[in-house]
């Protein structure tokens, strides 16, 4: 983490300017202060991992979209449309929800209390995180520093990083795409500090949706690289080996690697969410309970305990708001020294002290892949990869390269021309227009923020209707900001 020294000479960041979320405008200091190599769990961590069969990890994944539906149209926090409109649809469900963004502070401060052991990660977007602030709910804010700035908690919780306005990689423009992650960074040390910041390593994509474009799968991995990132949590069925096969073990940390259409190739750690999307995976406690029939394995020349690793909605669903407190705090109850939880930074940083590193992970890609590389047959040029996905997309009609994600049964492309058009159109005119130098002023941040604002996947996620009338209107007021104001 930041050296107390180093912290002493770093501003604080304001959380909100001019009415707007610090999302921009201390690049340097953020990159500074991610760009570090220190451990961050090892010291304080007190699982002993030469003697622990099987391990697990959780995280709750919380999002809320703005949107522009203010009394006065002003943008607001979904969340507080649904606590003025409490008649419509489920928005009865607002407090709950409100109250399950908070909780987890209450859980793990009781359960530490009590000499347990708990781990727990959170994945927040900036939506929801400025949202709440927004609507005057700094409570949740408030309990959630706790366990974030407070040392005592801090073994137990781990924070993810994310894409800030919970945009689907895939499908964002690629000049953005390091944009959302270094937005979330900048405004996640306002929040919290620079301390909390330097400790986020890992990465959770919003839907688990992982790019297979290569091109994309590049940048991204590339960007999560350059933000100081250390590990990405993806979707098993949206990943293949090398020879285009699905994983022989999925409770393994991976090596994904990327390569472009210039034969380029990066890498970076890949933890598997396994299963689907279902949240009663979470809310029930299943990685625990899978855990617990497994054993070690053996990595490189190394004995390592697997790791089951799972995400859920934090507060979507009956089960998640109702069952999910009772099954967590049981479990640490009845749990025993062999089978433990763990944060993924955590155990990466475990297993790495009693000498597995990565280079003896075993490989994977994005799922796809393999066939994109037999047809380009190592003669790597963009025509070559575009002529090999457009053969393939002739040849097998379930081909594409829209990236895969928590389920297949869901596109964010097909049929979202309305949102998608509009969304290119506004990312391409806000690099025309803007200077990349000028983050500091007003004008970057409207233009930034309404950029990234039109690609938050609740646009298309929710369907044709209200939602696509949203991305409609903010695309219409950041184009007037980038038409007026540069």
């Amino acid at each position: 983490m930041v050296a107390a020294s180093e912290s002493l000479t770093l501003p604080t960041l304001p959380e909100i300017i001019d009415g707007l979320p610090n999302i921009c405008g201390s690049e340097s200091l953020v990159e500074t202060v991610v760009k570090n190599d220190r451990p961050v769990f090892l010291p304080t961590s007190n699982i002993d991992i030469q003697n622990v069969k099987a391990t697990f990890a959780i995280a709750l994944h919380m999002q809320q979209p703005i949107i522009p539906a203010g009394s006065n149209g002003e943008l607001i926090s979904n969340l507080q449309y649904m606590f003025e409109h409490s008649s419509e649809g489920d928005n009865h469900n607002a407090a709950p929800f409100a109250h399950c963004y908070s909780r987890m502070a209450d859980m793990i401060c009781d359960l530490v209390s009590r000499g347990k052991n708990p781990r727990v990660m959170l994945d927040y977007s900036g939506n929801l995180l400025w949202g709440l602030r927004q609507m005057g709910r700094g409570d949740v804010i408030d309990n959630l520093k706790r366990i974030t700035c407070d040392r005592t908690y801090q073994p137990y919780v781990e924070w993810l990083g994310t894409m800030w306005s919970h945009a689907v990689v895939p499908s964002t423009p690629i000049p953005d795409i390091k944009l959302h992650i270094r937005a979330w960074q900048h405004h996640f040390a306002a929040i919290f500090g620079w301390e909390a910041l330097a400790r986020v390593k890992g990465f959770s994509p919003p839907e688990m949706h992982l790019p297979n474009h290569p091109d994309t799968l590049f940048e991204f991995v590339k960007a999560l690289l350059d933000c100081g990132y250390r590990w990405v949590m993806v979707q098993e069925h949206s990943i293949e080996t090398l020879t285009g096969q699905p994983l022989q073990y999925k409770h393994l940390p991976h090596r994904l690697v990327a390569r472009n259409s210039q034969g380029e190739t990066l890498s970076i750690t890949a933890l598997i969410k396994t299963q689907g999307s279902d949240t009663k995976l979470v809310a029930q406690m299943q990685p625990y309970y899978e855990a617990k029939t497994l054993s070690r394995q053996t990595l490189g020349n190394v004995s390592v305990p697997p790791i089951v690793t799972q995400i859920g909605d934090g507060e979507n669903g009956g089960v998640m708001m109702n069952e999910f407190p009772g099954a967590f705090m049981r479990a640490w109850e009845e749990m025993g020294n062999d089978v433990v939880s763990v944060t993924g930074t955590e155990y990466l940083e475990l297993i790495s002290s009693i000498g597995c590193t990565a280079e003896d992970f075993p490989t994977c890609q994005a799922v796809g892949q393999h066939q994109i590389w037999e047809q380009v047959n190592s003669k790597y040029a963009p025509d070559a990869v575009n002529n090999a996905i457009a053969f393939l997309k002739q040849n097998n009609p379930n081909f594409h390269v829209d990236g895969a994600s928590w389920t297949n049964n869901l596109s964010w492309v097909k049929g979202y021309e309305n949102v998608l058009t509009p969304m290119n159109q506004l990312s391409a005119l806000f690099h025309q227009k803007v200077d990349p130098a000028n983050t500091q002023s007003s004008n970057y941040r409207q233009a930034l923020l309404h950029n990234l604002l039109l690609q938050t996947s609740c646009f298309r996620y929710w369907g044709q209707g209200v939602w696509t009338d949203y991305a409609r209107e903010i695309y219409r007021r950041g184009e007037k900001i980038l038409t007026d104001n540069f």
